[in-house]
């Protein structure tokens, strides 16, 4: 939990206590439904939800946002997401219903007012959004293919509306096609520990 209010200090108590929940949460349910690997958990704060939130370091989304998250898994990057910006709703979408359950759940449990679920295929979601985000669900070209039609043309937000990804490793060949577009911003800009020395932040807009 430190390691969250090291880059996150301005937190409210309520965000705190909903922050510090999320480790016996996840070590719970991730001992009846396999959502991290069993060797990952204790590195929960750091490798997935401190991951997750480096979308808030690209985009402050502003209050009344929508955002869909597709292949949350339990509920990553969104939940962490959600609790950071209490007034932007979420919409959690896996194909997999036992990882929906484990997102609706812990949701629950921390009483987070602005997340719903859908236990779908992204192909199979109509609604649009202000923004899509993901955590190396498939390639670039791939996702773009399956949330254009998500994303609303009413903006918002200081970025225009798009698809923000969590990526790690080579990405030259992926974003290639997007080159003109896409902005890529290394986490290890903003995070000093080694796990994020290879990962980044992915924004297109679409």
């Amino acid at each position: 939990m430190d390691i969250i209010l090291k880059y996150f200090p301005d937190l409210t108590d309520t965000q705190k206590n909903q922050f510090s929940a999320l480790y016996d949460l996840y070590s719970d349910w991730n001992a009846k439904i396999n959502v991290i690997s069993r060797k990952d958990i204790e590195n929960l704060y750091t490798n997935h939800i401190l991951h997750s939130l480096g979308i808030a370091k690209i985009i402050r989304f502003t209050p009344g946002s929508s955002i869909m998250d597709i292949g949350t898994g339990g509920g990553f990057p969104a939940i962490p997401l959600a609790i950071l910006f209490p007034e932007t709703r979420f919409l959690l979408v896996d194909s997999i219903g036992k990882k929906i359950k484990v997102a609706t759940e812990v949701s629950n449990a921390v009483e987070l007012k602005n997340t719903s679920f859908r236990h779908s295929r992204a192909e199979d979601i109509k609604e649009q959004f202000d923004f899509v985000v993901s955590r190396a669900v498939m390639p670039l070209a791939d996702m773009v293919k399956i949330v254009r039609k998500n994303i609303s043309h009413d903006q918002k937000n200081p970025l225009p509306n798009g698809l923000i990804c969590l990526k790690g490793g080579e990405l030259e060949k992926e974003i290639l096609p997007f080159k003109k577009y896409v902005e890529v911003d290394n986490l290890s800009d903003f995070f000093e520990e080694e796990f994020f020395q290879t990962k980044k932040v992915v924004y297109l807009p679409l």
